[in-house]
């Protein structure tokens, strides 16, 4: 949206407001009607909508320490009551027309590097200690410290590693690229398909889902990821009733025998608060609950400073505002997605979609939060979608979130090198905790190596000495007689 158009949606003068509700909301002092604000709602629940597919696909395709894997119709119950409880208290609460979900990134964190170390219960504690430290840092007024920490470059690396990360893991999941058993003998460690060749209707089913959602995309198509899984699924559903298909992995896209049903709330609860710190090191869990909270912090941040800008909802300082209740209650979502074990809920950047039709308060909020809220009867529906209907949205994901390379100067080694060992490493080695490690060390050796160690923030440094801790853990323990 131009500022033209931002400024004539704000007319100079408000007129009055209508009733009680136009007023707590500041719709009409807004600029902004009740239309307006419905339909930004409806929009911004049908561009996320696809989370309550997703989310379960990536934490139900893993496994904790002890091979227990978690129900997919709880994660798909757990994941709408989040999202519809946290949407709704984010819109009243903070007045802005953002939304709030389990997060992409971070339920990949969850899932593929927090619990294969620890259970479930253990590994939900770590997100609900998490969210209770972001809204420390809130609170006590740190966050404005740790966002000068890291360099800018930096945080755009990290997301662009998960990115790659989460694209990979799509393309794994659906079986378009798959480990080589022997790697040894083998000069790559992965090959297309199962074979060497892609081959099963299951194959096809993601590759046509990829074209199809990379042309929506270019189409700038609303709720282009949704329409996509959508699409596939029936697509799948057609494909497994005619062909003989032996297996399409977790989920087999078949007709429910109803549509409707009663949430089940059985995850809501499950979680260990400390129990982390009995399953592996101390130094492992400060530096996975590290990640959490750089992933979480600063993706928030960029999220509610570009919403607000798109919505024309910055001060003339360029402030968003009620910040520090909105940092709150997203530190909240972490806490409340955590208790529910549907990973740490964040706001999400979709919320665009609902101020590009008009959506100027926290108002529409309530809609968005009414349909997560009556998706929670619809999870028969929700959990037929396949892997191979799902994974093409995650690596339309990945490519969103890689956009963000361009604005890394590749011209200036002493960013561009930490840059590319943070973006490369999360992908190569399945973790992105490594990715920001490798990063931080390289920045700050690279700064040391050009006599400008002074440039480096203290809370860097302690960062980085962590992560020499955590690469070296293995000698360490050796020498101090742990093993």
């Amino acid at each position: 949206m131009s500022e033209t158009q931002k400024t004539a949606d704000r007319p100079g003068t408000a007129p009055p407001a209508a009733n009680s509700v136009d007023r707590y909301f500041r719709i009409s002092e807004r600029g902004s009607t009740f239309g307006r604000e419905i339909s930004g709602g409806f929009a911004t629940f049908f561009t996320m909508a696809y989370i309550l597919v997703l989310n379960p696909i990536i934490l139900g395709s893993a496994k904790d320490k002890f091979g227990h894997q978690l129900d997919a119709v709880q994660l798909t119950t757990a994941t709408a009551l989040v999202a519809a409880v946290m949407t709704i208290i984010m819109g009243v609460g903070g007045n802005l027309p953002l939304a709030l979900a389990a997060g992409l990134g971070l339920n990949a964190v969850v899932a593929f590097q927090i619990a294969p170390l620890m259970s479930w219960d253990d590994a939900m504690g770590l997100i609900v200690l998490e969210g209770l430290l972001i809204c420390v840092l809130v609170v006590t007024g740190l966050r404005e410290a740790v966002m000068h920490a890291i360099p800018q470059p930096l945080k755009q690396a990290i997301s662009v590693g998960i990115g790659l990360f989460i694209a990979f893991i799509g393309f794994v999941d659906a079986g378009f690229v798959s480990r080589i058993p022997d790697v040894a003998n083998t000069t790559v460690p992965v090959q297309l398909g199962g074979t060497g060749t892609l081959t099963g209707w299951p194959v096809l089913v993601f590759c046509l889902g990829v074209l199809l959602t990379i042309g929506l995309l270019a189409r700038k198509v609303k709720g282009a990821i949704l329409i996509s899984i959508v699409t596939m699924t029936v697509l799948a559903i057609v494909i497994n009733s005619i062909a003989d298909i032996k297996s399409w992995g977790l989920t087999t896209p078949s007709w429910p025998d109803k549509i409707v049903d009663t949430p089940d709330f059985g995850l809501i609860g499950h979680f260990s608060l400390f129990g982390a710190f009995g399953e592996t090191s101390v130094i492992t869990v400060v530096l996975l609950i590290f990640t959490l909270i750089l992933s979480d912090f600063f993706d928030t941040m960029g999220t509610v400073v570009g919403i607000s800008a798109e919505a024309g909802l910055l001060d003339e300082k360029g402030d968003v505002p009620n910040l520090g209740r909105v940092l709150l209650i997203d530190g909240a979502a972490a806490v409340a997605g955590g208790a529910a074990s549907s990973s740490s809920a964040t706001s999400y950047i979709e919320s665009a979609a609902g101020v590009g039709e008009g959506s100027r308060t926290g108002f529409s909020n309530l809609v968005t939060g009414g349909l997560f809220a009556f998706a929670l009867f619809l999870t028969p529906l929700l959990t037929i979608v396949p892997l191979q209907a799902a994974a093409p949205a995650l690596v339309a994901v990945g490519f969103l979130m890689m956009t963000q390379v361009k604005s890394i100067d590749w011209d200036k080694y002493e960013i561009a090198i930490p840059a590319f060992l943070t973006i490369a490493v999360m992908p190569f080695t399945y973790s992105i905790t490594n990715g920001i490690g490798a990063g931080f060390l390289a920045y700050v050796v690279i700064k040391t190596v050009l006599g400008k160690a002074k440039e480096v923030h203290w809370l860097l440094w302690g960062a980085s000495a962590l992560f020499v801790v955590y690469f070296a853990i293995d000698p360490i323990e050796q020498i101090l007689g742990v093993k």
